[in-house]
């Protein structure tokens, strides 16, 4: 009965959780370049059951030696594993704004991988990024909303001198007579990047950095006046959530019930007379 009774409760947690990274795409369906969370469930690892003195018992030395017999495997409810981002492409939306740039990928070499702007974190750290809403600095740098510079493709921040500036096709920034290539970073595998906030992503300690792209040949536009729109789907989001509320309602019913079978056995069946 206690096994029952923890599964149910797993599988309540599970759906917390799940509702929880729901809530969040739902909330950042408007941010530009937000990549959606994707929640994995799994079970917990099997136990394999066996039934002590099974029909047959062996003999050894005139001694009956009890055979186990197994029963079957059994797992202890699900849990979800973790949150993965999905990096599929926004739609883009236009704008007219000089400092909005989008992203768009072209043909990727690889199915998992990814394309992302280059960012100076406010800490030191190299971050990546999928939102193009950029502005510029009372000191005429180029940054991100959040005040992190957008570098260049050796790793320097982008000074404009706040003076109009073109963006052409292939990542390069035009400013009266400099031109100076945007910071395009790909990573064969996004899912070596972690989540930071405010659409940042940062390198997992031991996944492989991301690489240039413009050395590398990968194929992408930089679209300016436009912002990559987030690929978060608020229908289905919606449909997930409520199917999320349900099975959380679902296993506290059966949460319930295993109570209600505890008290009786504790109260009432176990009661001395």
């Amino acid at each position: 009965m206690l096994r029952g009774f923890y599964t149910a409760a797993a599988g309540m947690t599970a759906q917390q959780r799940r509702q929880e990274a729901l809530s969040n795409n739902i909330t950042n369906a408007l941010t530009p370049g937000y990549k959606q969370d994707q929640s994995t469930l799994r079970a917990f690892p099997e136990m394999m059951m066996q039934r002590i003195e099974g029909n047959t018992p062996s003999r050894i030395q005139n001694k009956n030696i009890p055979m186990n017999a197994r029963m079957g495997a059994i797992n202890t409810g699900v849990y979800m594993q973790e949150a993965v981002p999905d990096f599929s492409q926004g739609s883009l939306k236009e704008t007219g704004i000089d400092t909005d740039l989008a992203l768009v990928n072209d043909r990727l070499p690889d199915e998992t991988g990814a394309l992302f702007f280059t960012v100076q974190q406010q800490n030191g750290e190299q971050g990546y990024t999928r939102n193009g809403n950029f502005t510029v600095d009372s000191e005429g740098m180029l940054v991100t909303n959040d005040g992190n510079y957008v570098l260049d493709q050796e790793g320097n921040p982008i000074f404009t001198d706040g003076l109009d500036f073109n963006v052409t096709s292939e990542g390069n920034l035009q400013v009266q007579d400099q031109t100076i290539p945007l910071g395009i970073a790909y990573s064969p595998d996004a899912n070596d990047l972690v989540k930071q906030g405010s659409g940042i992503f940062q390198l997992a300690e031991d996944g492989q950095a991301p690489i240039n792209a413009r050395e590398q040949g990968i194929d992408y536009k930089i679209q300016q006046g436009y912002l990559e729109n987030s690929n978060v789907d608020s229908n289905q989001a919606m449909t997930d959530m409520m199917q999320a509320y349900r099975l959380f309602e679902t296993n506290q019913r059966v949460v319930k019930a295993y109570d209600q079978s505890l008290d009786k056995a504790v109260n009432e069946i176990a009661r001395l007379r």
